[in-house]
């Protein structure tokens, strides 16, 4: 386990939560909103958890973690911080399965993700990058303190999407 909230547990992802990762990255909201991964298999979602969050840890510290309930366990998302070559800081990231939506669970995290940044990285500034059209996470940005600075392209070929910044 890396971090703990009133509800909530995040811990790192393993190959064993591949299943887990092939469902999330399928989800038409996570595709619509966040991008196609081209996940397909489980052995693809291994790949992506081994190359994405297991190397991020290895190399920052830091990566995308397991998103689960305390009382029951059951995986409801991802959350965690990314350090990504084309942005200058550290950047938070979330996503949950739509049936674990409306409930706070990503308030409740992304606090949890944003205290930890200060406490333990030492960072005084997270930004994070949405799509224009996702309301419902720019709302949750600005419960968080988080203001639209810009907007940018995380590649040539990428559609443009707004980057938000928060003081931690």
């Amino acid at each position: 386990m890396v971090l703990e909230t009133h509800r909530l547990r995040l811990r790192r992802l393993s190959v064993d939560d591949a299943s887990f990762i092939l469902r999330l990255l399928n989800e038409p909201s996570f595709i619509q909103n966040i991008g196609d991964r081209n996940v397909h298999t489980l052995e693809e979602a291994r790949a992506y958890i081994l190359n994405g969050p297991v190397a991020s840890y290895e190399k920052h510290g830091f990566g995308l973690w397991m998103v689960e309930t305390k009382d029951a366990g059951i995986h409801i998302g991802i959350c965690g911080l990314l350090k990504r070559e084309v942005l200058e800081d550290v950047d938070i990231g979330y996503a949950l399965l739509p049936e674990f939506w409306s409930r706070g669970y990503a308030l409740e995290s992304a606090s949890r993700v944003l205290s930890f940044a200060r406490e333990k990285l030492g960072l005084n500034r997270v930004v994070a990058v949405v799509n224009p059209e996702n309301q419902s996470s720019i709302r949750l940005l600005e419960k968080l303190g988080f203001q639209f600075e810009k907007t940018v392209r995380l590649s040539e070929d990428a559609a443009e999407i707004k980057l938000f910044a928060a003081n931690v």
